[in-house]
């Protein structure tokens, strides 16, 4: 019942943008922590950002500067600015919501991910 879309992915240039969304939908009674991750061919999947459900905000080293997560409560959704992109941020982008519904507690759900490609 709960599904978690992601958009926004797609090839770019080194040093353009790219916004990338999650909107998590079903029957969802509250969301606590959203984040984004990235897993680029023959690598681990990593942790890009994450932010509560109040707001704060906690990026992995490599982004600091350079991307900024956000959230629209009212939305379910997630968002991932994405500036000053370099090669080295190409890979899939995953969203992950923990979330309870009016059935189940608090767990973690992911998105189907989409590709980010930066070209030199």
């Amino acid at each position: 019942q709960v599904q978690l879309v992601e958009s926004g992915g797609g090839l770019v240039q080194a040093g353009g943008s790219l916004r990338l969304s999650c909107a998590a939908s079903g029957t969802i009674a509250s969301i606590n922590v959203m984040g984004w991750y990235r897993q680029a061919p023959g690598k681990q999947r990593e942790l890009v950002a994450v932010i509560s459900s109040g707001g704060s905000t906690n990026y992995a080293d490599s982004v600091k500067g350079r991307f900024t997560i956000s959230r629209d409560n009212a939305k379910n959704t997630v968002y991932l600015q994405m500036n000053s992109l370099k090669p080295e941020d190409t890979a899939v982008y995953y969203c992950k919501a923990n979330l309870r519904t009016r059935t189940n507690y608090y767990s973690d759900f992911w998105g189907q991910g989409t590709q980010v490609t930066v070209s030199s």
